[in-house]
Protein backbone atom coordinates (compact mmCIF):
# COMPACT_ATOMS: atom_id res chain seq x y z
CA UNK A 1 0.00 0.00 0.00
CA UNK A 2 1.35 3.14 -0.86
CA UNK A 3 1.07 6.04 1.46
CA UNK A 4 1.38 8.91 -0.69
CA UNK A 5 4.80 10.35 0.83
CA UNK A 6 6.86 11.49 -2.38
CA UNK A 7 10.68 11.95 -1.65
CA UNK A 8 11.67 15.69 -2.70
CA UNK A 9 14.85 15.04 -4.93
CA UNK A 10 15.47 18.93 -5.04
CA UNK A 11 15.42 19.43 -1.60
CA UNK A 12 18.25 16.88 -0.76
CA UNK A 13 20.05 17.60 -3.54
CA UNK A 14 20.30 20.94 -2.23
CA UNK A 15 21.13 20.01 1.07
CA UNK A 16 23.68 17.13 0.51
CA UNK A 17 25.13 20.17 -2.10
CA UNK A 18 25.45 22.24 0.67
CA UNK A 19 26.46 19.91 3.52
CA UNK A 20 29.58 18.42 1.35
CA UNK A 21 30.78 22.33 0.40
CA UNK A 22 30.25 22.89 4.25
CA UNK A 23 32.02 19.90 5.38
CA UNK A 24 34.94 19.79 3.36
CA UNK A 25 35.43 23.71 4.74
CA UNK A 26 34.54 22.76 8.12
CA UNK A 27 37.23 19.22 8.29
CA UNK A 28 39.78 21.44 6.43
CA UNK A 29 39.46 23.92 8.83
CA UNK A 30 39.46 21.31 11.93
CA UNK A 31 42.34 19.48 10.51
CA UNK A 32 44.03 22.57 10.16
CA UNK A 33 44.01 24.10 13.61
CA UNK A 34 44.47 20.92 15.35
CA UNK A 35 48.10 21.00 13.77
CA UNK A 36 48.52 24.37 14.16
CA UNK A 37 47.70 23.86 18.13
CA UNK A 38 50.78 21.19 17.93
CA UNK A 39 52.41 23.54 16.34
CA UNK A 40 51.84 26.05 18.63
CA UNK A 41 52.69 24.39 21.90
CA UNK A 42 55.03 22.25 20.18
CA UNK A 43 53.86 18.91 21.09
CA UNK A 44 54.74 15.57 19.54
CA UNK A 45 52.76 14.27 16.55
CA UNK A 46 50.36 11.96 19.12
CA UNK A 47 49.06 15.20 20.39
CA UNK A 48 48.68 16.58 16.75
CA UNK A 49 46.84 13.48 15.92
CA UNK A 50 44.74 13.73 18.88
CA UNK A 51 44.10 17.39 18.57
CA UNK A 52 43.07 16.99 14.80
CA UNK A 53 41.07 14.22 15.62
CA UNK A 54 39.10 16.23 18.30
CA UNK A 55 38.67 19.16 15.62
CA UNK A 56 37.50 16.71 13.15
CA UNK A 57 35.16 15.51 15.41
CA UNK A 58 33.56 18.24 16.73
CA UNK A 59 33.39 19.33 12.43
CA UNK A 60 31.36 16.06 11.65
CA UNK A 61 29.06 17.28 14.86
CA UNK A 62 28.78 20.24 12.69
CA UNK A 63 27.55 18.99 9.55
CA UNK A 64 25.65 16.27 11.99
CA UNK A 65 23.98 19.55 13.23
CA UNK A 66 23.71 21.40 10.08
CA UNK A 67 21.67 18.33 7.73
CA UNK A 68 19.38 18.59 11.08
CA UNK A 69 18.36 22.21 11.05
CA UNK A 70 18.90 22.18 6.74
CA UNK A 71 16.17 19.52 6.76
CA UNK A 72 13.65 20.63 8.87
CA UNK A 73 13.77 23.89 6.30
CA UNK A 74 13.84 22.07 3.35
CA UNK A 75 11.68 19.20 4.19
CA UNK A 76 13.10 15.63 2.38
CA UNK A 77 9.68 14.16 2.17
CA UNK A 78 6.32 15.77 1.26
CA UNK A 79 2.90 13.94 1.25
Amino acid sequence: MSTGRRIRWDNVSTVGSAAILLGAELIGAGLAAGWALAALFEASWVWELIFEGAFGLLALYGIYRFVLKAKSIEPFVEG
